[in-house]
């Protein structure tokens, strides 16, 4: 329904639109190309001056709805005639807004290298190719249906002048055709579909016709894609292009089956394309081919003196509407592509893709030149966005400046020579260089004086002095830490002899363990006294001393509470007092033993971080 009020709005627009001029189109031969996912239309054009006033340019026009997809345009004309045509020439073609024309209407004019005459005549070529203009039909097909499309155009050649005679063929994949729009003198042969010839047409003259066939070619459009040129006047222009890929045809429904695929991939997957090939300039080398996962190793490379070809594959069959993004990336030699004129050096290299027939929405190509580069300007045979960014990489210092250019709609035919000018001091070539032998330079420096000058430090200095009586100090505090963690095991000790009075009533046995505790503890009690006298006199030791003297305390705390839990425990045992009434009587006591054991167990602990 989208299409027939678009069509009813374009055929008002059509016939209320005014005649231009006294041009008369005799002949008209248009060939449409259908055979990959771009529509690639080659008009020849006779044009005749039949007014009084000299011709210099004739308009081409174009629905609204076709403009949008319109990727390139262009007009040639052959010298010569019949076989004796030579060489071609470009004519210049741009966009124009002839007054009293619709806006559903958009106009080009071509400009002739000289104004035709009364009666005088010229014949030129004109290509255009559109893209997205192939519209699935179904929108949505399984792993084993083909790939049907739809191609809308007009059977008659929409001009702004009266067409003598004109001709149509539509070239298809193959013969396979579900259904076309039949005018007057139309016929098939093979894969094309002849229209006309039609004689005598009026300015404006429009027909639709539709063309429903399969079409089972790759529909690889890349969403975005940048390509950074890397220049170095050491010999390479490194070459990175990041892909973000989709298939644009008919979208994938239902489940995938690869062991289908695989058994018979030209039935269960004739839609999905496998690999891609990209044509890659000759003597490219340190060719790499990866994804966001890593290297891919499904890939083909080979080369000879004119051509270097790279057969890449994804990780899986793209069908319709399935995505990938992978990375390509080359070296190339540089005398191959940067070349000196006029005071200025001037890299010339290819703007498009390499690989065949993919269509790009959004390319950026990225040129990064050597620091030190200025007056910068760039030449392009088509209308580009550009504009300039800084790359700091490695040895660098300001920067590197960035030449950015930017298109939409890209298509094969895009894929031709631009120049980037830019002027370049010889001697900053020797920066990186002497910033190397610099570096290295002080490094060597360093180490000889590092080897040659004595670093210890003397033993008659103040800060070796102090040093050595850290030691001393640490040496102490960990002579205290093992003489309080011993006592800690004699405590258990005495923890476990009451146990075992509770469980054997053996009253002599417990008074034996305490007897044989309090001995070791007056030892160890000896032991220490030395080592808080060196701690307190000893100005090292000023900063942990408090937290010793506090462990000192407590654990002399944590001793005198135990001796009285155990003499209750005894004296409880010996009067033949019942098991809970020792137990409440200690009940109090054990719970000071429990939080004063947990403050030495603290206490120890920060000793041991220091």
């Amino acid at each position: 329904m989208g299409f027939r009020f678009d069509l009813f709005i374009c055929l008002i627009v059509i016939f209320s639109a005014p005649v231009l001029s006294d041009l008369i189109l005799s002949k008209v031969d248009r060939r449409v190309d259908l055979t990959s996912q771009v529509v690639r239309i080659s008009s020849t054009l006779k044009v005749e001056n039949s007014g009084n006033d000299p011709v210099s340019e004739v308009l081409l026009v174009f629905p609204e709805h076709w403009e949008k997809n319109l990727a390139y345009l262009a007009a040639r004309f052959h010298e010569g005639k019949g076989k004796s045509k030579g060489s071609t020439s470009s004519l210049s073609v741009e966009v124009v807004h002839p007054q009293g024309m619709p806006p559903a209407l958009v106009f080009y004019s071509v400009s002739l290298h000289k104004a035709l005459g009364k009666g005088e005549s010229l014949t030129f070529d004109v290509l255009a190719v559109f893209t997205h203009s192939l519209k699935p039909f179904p929108k949505e097909i399984t792993q084993a249906d083909f790939q049907l499309v739809v191609f809308q155009d007009t059977g008659y050649y929409l001009s702004p002048y009266e067409v003598k005679v004109q001709t149509l063929s539509v070239k298809l994949p193959d013969a396979r055709i579900e259904s076309y729009t039949r005018l007057e003198n139309t016929k098939t042969v093979g894969s094309d579909i002849k229209y006309g010839p039609y004689e005598n047409l009026p300015p404006f003259s429009y027909s639709p016709i539709v063309v429903h066939f399969e079409q089972n070619q790759p529909f690889a459009v890349a969403e975005h894609l940048e390509r950074e040129i890397e220049i170095s006047h050491w010999g390479n222009v490194q070459v990175t292009e990041h892909y973000k890929l989709i298939h644009a045809g008919a979208q994938s429904k239902g489940e995938f089956s690869r062991l289908d695929y695989q058994a018979r991939p030209h039935v269960r997957g004739a839609s999905a394309f496998r690999h891609l090939v990209a044509k890659l300039p000759p003597r490219a080398h340190s060719v790499y081919y990866r994804d966001e996962i890593g290297n891919i190793s499904t890939s083909h490379l080979w080369g000879d003196s004119k051509k270097t070809e790279l057969e890449i594959e994804p990780r899986y069959p793209m069908f319709g509407g399935w995505r990938t993004s992978f990375y390509i990336a080359y070296g190339l030699p540089l005398q191959d592509f940067l070349f000196e004129s006029g005071g200025k050096r001037f890299l010339n290299i290819t703007f498009g893709c390499p690989i065949n027939d993919v269509v790009i929405n959004n390319l950026i190509v990225k040129v990064v030149l050597p620091e030190g580069s200025k007056d910068i300007s760039v030449s392009a045979p088509f209308a580009v966005k550009q504009w300039q960014e800084t790359k700091l990489s490695h040895l660098d210092i300001v920067g590197r400046p960035v030449v950015v250019l930017e298109k939409t709609n890209v298509v094969p035919e895009h894929n031709q020579h631009f120049q980037v000018y830019y002027k370049f001091d010889n001697i900053s070539l020797l920066r990186e260089p002497l910033m190397l032998i610099s570096g290295f330079f002080f490094l060597f420096l360093t180490c000889i004086i590092y080897m040659h000058v004595d670093m210890s430090i003397s033993k008659s200095s103040a800060s070796y002095i102090m040093k050595l009586q850290w030691e001393e100090v640490q040496a102490a505090i960990q002579q205290v830490h093992d003489i309080i963690s011993r006592c800690l095991s004699i405590h258990d000790r005495l923890e476990a002899s009451l146990r075992d009075l509770s469980r054997t009533g053996d009253v002599q046995a417990c008074k034996a363990t305490r007897k044989a505790c309090d001995v070791q503890v007056k030892e160890l009690s000896k032991e220490l006294r030395p080592l808080l006298a060196f701690l307190q006199s000893s100005p090292q030791a000023a900063h942990i001393l408090p937290k010793v003297d506090e462990l000192v305390a407590k654990e002399r705390d944590l001793q005198e509470k135990l001796m009285q839990k155990h003499t209750t425990v005894v004296d409880g045992y010996e009067k033949k007092s019942g098991g809970k009434e020792i137990e409440n009587r200690i009940a109090l006591q054990q719970q000071k033993i429990v939080a004063i054991r947990q403050d030495v167990d603290d206490l120890l602990d920060y000793i041991d971080e220091i």
